[in-house]
């Protein structure tokens, strides 16, 4: 208990976090503001310009984390001593507390910021041409991650494990040495990094290039492979993925790396996949429940009573608001059987339960009531745990700052919505923030433990599809609001319990992440302008070098889906069913049981068993197997090498697409690719299976020429 005081009581952050802080080195630096705004920029602007191209690449935040080690070594070698203006050009050496700023700078607004797909959604579907600003989607969440992060960052309990591979990546690089480190013998963690990302990097050479059927590798679908049946069961493309073998790390860590989710939380995902996708959801599709036999299995599209893609155009007025004359004589519109058991949870298929959020608040207060009290009591300076003594010397960020941001952040909301006719209300406007921030805290907790993501998505799409029905625009605003506010309330405590471990002032990183999402949310908005403007046929499927928008198909096909859900009653007594049991067993099993048994199948469609199945068994491997039998070796490496593996598969992912791939539209390697293992699973500009029922998605039952169904 005494050497607990000097440490954490986690093992996983005492084997990756060092319990001791040097608060003379260098952080915010000019060399900090440069290289983190560069890749600010640089990130943002590619992962914009990529996002709408099919087949794609991402630009992680390994890539800027370890690309940015070498340019403040040589800035820090080459670079005069001098000041400018009293600032120094070349601090001295490369500090961590440097690195770990600009890697924060590059990676906070570097994902493509969901408000740009209603700028898409209305040039391609709506025909509107409207660019404004959306920095307020992007930063007003930031004001509510500062308000909770006394909940949320500063108690031991909220681990963040995704953090954990990223303070491993950081203590490999910079060398460091501490006591929870270990003492176990054998290669060093930086030789080990190094080994598994060398091979990490080209193994993925195999199932990215030269032998993709690695990576789709859905045996069962190449033997029938005209076999409808078999392809809603076993294909990956439009089927259910029971073939579940891959060999691509990319198709194993889609969901978050395995190697850094607790088991317990793994097996709640896995339990919840197989209930629901693997029994519920075929039973329901082969019976023919809702003329689900006319669509394939899964599809993210919607269609109509002909089997074809629905044309929104043809029920929306001139003023884009939902026609229900032109409906009657169009068409119902039709959903595949995954996204019907999505949006419809009034079906009893509650095969993402994720979605029912009743069940978060509910499971919140049964089981963390106490902690929240407790924190709401206490001040940061009284946790017991070493980090937060030793963050208590720095500066805290003033809750005013937070609050100034939000005002200033909500009133360019209410001009985006005023200014522009998008049909939102203020009040709407008000409505979807008390709901992210309703679920702040239950959702960030979940986060912390299981490191896996409750998203607000779809409940605010029931809430907006009730109060304001036929109103496309004003959906997607309020559900981008009410959805991405609560996000990136969580990126923002994410990133300051990354700051909080690896002793980054408080203040210092506040700037940066402000700056940085700033600067990165004008990138991508200027991108995004000029994209369309330039770039020929654009988000059409024929589009000559792969820009066909397949994101923005999806955020427009749940658009003009309104109000499909019921069932609150069901989520919010589910989560008390395990903590009344718990109380006769109370060392059962039941006390694992989380929500995430409902939200793991949150990223169905597109991800399928492939993605599930293997990486259960990685994490069970790892997480359950190394860890209880050898525990020194996993201490050591297990968070290295889910750093090495996933910096390895990042950096070569953009290799190949940047040299193989995109340059003369892909043809550099094309005699290397024309073999079995690749014409498998290719057609013209994208990687699908081309020669069998999956590849095509060819439902179970088929119409004849004139015919209609439903």
């Amino acid at each position: 208990a005494d050497e607990l005081d000097y440490d954490s009581p986690y093992p996983e952050v005492r084997a990756e976090v060092a319990n001791t802080d040097d608060p003379s080195i260098p952080a915010m630096t000019l060399r900090t503001w440069v290289l983190g705004l560069a890749w600010a920029i640089i990130t943002s602007g590619l992962n914009q310009f990529m996002f709408y191209r099919y087949p794609s690449v991402t630009i992680s935040s390994f890539v800027p984390q370890l690309l940015s080690f070498p340019m403040g070594k040589l800035w820090a070698r080459y670079m005069p001593r001098k000041r400018v203006f009293g600032v120094s050009l070349n601090p001295g050496p490369f500090s961590m507390k440097e690195h770990v700023l600009i890697t924060i700078m590059a990676s906070v607004g570097a994902q493509s910021a969901y408000a740009t797909d209603i700028i898409a959604v209305q040039r391609v579907y709506y025909h509107q041409i409207y660019s404004f600003s959306f920095v307020s989607t992007q930063l007003i969440g930031f004001s509510a991650g500062g308000i909770v992060r006394r909940f949320l960052v500063s108690p031991p309990s909220m681990i963040w494990p995704s953090s954990l591979v990223t303070c491993a990546l950081f203590n490999t690089l910079h060398s460091q040495e501490y006591a929870g480190a270990g003492h176990l013998g054998g290669l060093s963690r930086e030789r080990f990094f190094l080994y598994a990302f060398l091979s990490a990097f080209v193994w993925y050479f195999f199932p990215g290039y030269i032998f993709q059927a690695l990576s789709y590798f859905s045996w069962v679908t190449w033997i029938w492979p005209d076999d409808a049946a078999i392809a809603q069961l076993f294909g990956y493309v439009h089927g259910m993925g029971m073939s579940i073998i891959t060999f691509d790390w990319a198709q194993i860590a889609y969901i978050g790396s395995p190697l850094a989710t607790p088991w317990w939380a793994a097996a709640n995902v896995l339990m919840g996949f197989v209930i629901f996708y693997w029994i519920v959801t075929p039973i329901l599709y082969f019976t023919n429940a809702w003329d689900s036999l006319y669509m394939p299995i899964q599809s993210r599209q919607v269609y109509d009573n002909t089997a074809r893609q629905y044309n929104v155009s043809r029920v929306l007025t001139d003023n884009v608001v939902f026609d229900e004359e032109a409906y009657d004589a169009y068409s119902p519109l039709f959903m595949s059987y995954v996204f019907l058991c999505i949006f419809s949870l009034m079906l009893l298929v509650l095969k993402r339960l994720k979605d029912l959020f009743c069940p978060t608040l509910t499971h919140t207060f049964l089981y963390f009531r106490k902690q929240i009290m407790m924190q709401a009591r206490r001040s940061l300076g009284e946790q017991p745990d070493i980090h937060a003594r030793l963050m208590s010397l720095y500066p805290q960020v003033p809750d005013w700052w937070y609050l100034v941001l939000f005002s200033v952040m909500f009133a360019l909301g209410v001009v985006s919505f005023e200014v522009w006719p998008t049909h939102l209300p203020v009040w709407a406007f008000v409505v979807a923030l008390l709901i992210a921030f309703t679920y702040v805290i239950p959702c960030g907790m979940i986060q912390a433990i299981t490191n896996q993501q409750v998203g607000l998505n779809v409940i605010t799409e029931l809430i907006v599809g009730y109060a304001l029905p036929g109103r496309p625009i004003a959906m997607m605003m309020f559900k981008t609001w009410g959805y991405i506010t609560m996000t990136q309330a969580l990126t923002f405590a994410a990133d300051f319990k990354l700051g909080h471990y690896m002793k980054i002032p408080p203040r210092k990183m506040f700037w940066c992440q402000i700056v940085a999402a700033m600067v990165a949310a004008t990138t991508q908005l200027g991108v995004q302008s000029w994209m369309f403007s330039n770039i020929p046929d654009m988000c059409s499927k024929d589009q000559k070098d792969g820009f066909t928008c397949p994101y923005t198909e999806v955020f427009g096909t749940a658009s003009i889906i309104w109000a499909l859900l019921y069932f609150f009653i069901v989520g919010a007594i589910a989560p008390a069913i395990p903590w009344l049991l718990m109380k006769w067993w109370p060392h059962s099993f039941l006390r694992y049981v989380n929500p995430v048994f409902f939200n793991g199948t949150y990223l169905i469609p597109p991800a399928t068993a492939l993605n599930f199945v293997p990486w259960a068994l990685v994490s069970y491997i790892f997480q359950n197997i190394i860890r209880r039998h050898n525990f020194p070796w996993w201490a050591k490496y297990n968070y290295v090498l889910s750093a090495a593996l996933d910096s390895g598969l990042a950096v070569s992912v953009l290799v190949i697409f940047f040299t193989l791939q995109y340059p003369m539209n892909g043809t550099i390697g094309v005699g290397l690719q024309q073999w079995w293992g690749n014409t498998a699973i290719r057609t013209e500009s994208i990687q699908v299976f081309k020669n069998n029922d999956d590849g095509r998605g060819v439902p179970v039952r088929q119409l004849a020429t004139g015919q209609t169904f439903g």
